[in-house]
């Protein structure tokens, strides 16, 4: 198979769908690759590097998106990259669809195949393509928060850690999965004083017993959200169901109870965010302010650090996406966990979360792939 590997052209994204490890991979399994030009420049691999891997490198995306059988990227095709997948071409990446439907409507439109990593499942039901970027975005989290907390930056003035004789800032985290997990880590690694708030009980207590003490968890309700979210310096939004929209946890007329300067850090923006006043924002320009609280709600978290990133990315996706390059469609027949990765299919979408959220007709995948 041709695999294609495009130059990311997101606002401030430096990381790249296939590493020179990888590329090394796909061409040791018989499989040629296709590398535009400066596509790992952000994480300082020059084209001579690749091309050593055993890579072919072309000067534009157009060429890669001519040439490839599959297309494997970081995060989900921009305008004019979507307007180059065809029928027959495999897209696989982070696409992220329940609330963007322009994306949606483009796939479709184009009558590729989609697996978004985000919906790829293990037989633990976790999702493993998901979970490095959570664990970096998580950790990035605190220290976004920790630097629009400085008065400079518009935040209240607040050390997250504080100094002997003050109190440490105060951190409230909604949702206590990889996100919140490594959120809370960071946090406690700082000083602070941390709150997890989760709707699983049992997750409650294997967090409780994780940081044996050194952090509060509370059950989500209302009253509990207002409480800690009205008392916290900093509010990391890390809400997640799985393909699906997230929900809004904090209201518009919540922040009149936050205290002037704090910070909501959205994590889930990707999914739509879990704040009801989020938007999406970029590395270029990545807070802003609504009722004195301020909002950062980068989309492309680990973008910031691209090595770690990319690394840990192309660690979980190469597995599946040599599957996909020996195999191709069969590959979704045979692998149900890839399978849930299947959101879009020749013109229809296949992901019954997306489907909801976006007012479609559910394709089922077992039924597009033919599956026994």
């Amino acid at each position: 198979m041709r695999v294609g590997c495009p130059r990311e052209i997101k606002n401030h994204e430096y990381r790249v769908g296939l590493t020179p490890g990888s590329v090394r991979e796909y061409v040791a399994n018989g499989h040629e690759v296709i590398v535009e030009s400066q596509a790992g420049a952000g994480i300082g691999a020059d084209d001579a590097v690749y091309a050593a891997a055993g890579a072919k490198i072309v000067q534009s995306a157009k060429e890669v998106f001519d040439q490839a059988d599959m297309i494997v990227k970081v995060k989900e095709p921009q305008q004019q990259e979507w307007k180059m997948l065809r029928q027959d071409q495999i897209l696989y990446t982070y696409l992220h669809l329940a609330p963007d439907p322009e994306q949606a409507k483009g796939l479709i439109e184009s009558g590729c195949t989609a697996i978004a990593y985000e919906t790829v499942t293990d037989e633990r039901g976790g999702l493993p393509l998901l979970a490095p970027m959570s664990e970096v975005a998580g950790r990035l989290a605190i220290q976004a928060s920790a630097t629009a907390l400085q008065k400079a930056n518009g935040g209240r003035g607040i050390l997250l850690g504080g100094v002997p004789g003050t109190q440490p800032g105060r951190v409230a985290i909604i949702g206590g999965g990889v996100v919140g997990l490594n959120a809370a880590r960071m946090a406690v690694g700082l000083g602070a004083d941390v709150t997890i708030i989760d709707k699983s009980l049992p997750r409650l207590r294997e967090l409780d017993n994780l940081f044996d003490g050194r952090i509060r968890t509370r059950y989500s309700t209302v009253e509990a959200l207002e409480e800690e979210v009205f008392a916290a310096d900093a509010v990391i939004g890390a809400v997640l169901i799985p393909g699906a929209a997230a929900p809004k946890l904090v209201t518009r007329e919540m922040l009149g109870g936050m205290k002037k300067g704090a910070v909501l850090c959205d994590v889930a923006i990707d999914q739509g965010g879990c704040f009801e006043t989020s938007k999406p924002t970029t590395y270029s320009d990545p807070t802003y302010e609504i009722d004195g609280v301020i909002h950062y709600c980068v989309a492309n978290m680990p973008g910031a650090v691209p090595i770690t990133s990319a690394r840990a990315l192309n660690h979980a996706t190469l597995h599946y996406g040599l599957m996909l390059a020996n195999k191709g469609l069969r590959a979704l027949v045979d692998e149900p966990h890839l399978r849930n990765g299947l959101n879009v299919h020749r013109g229809r979408i296949t992901n019954k979360a997306v489907a909801e959220a976006l007012g479609y007709e559910l394709a089922a995948p077992q039924e597009v792939l033919q599956v026994a």
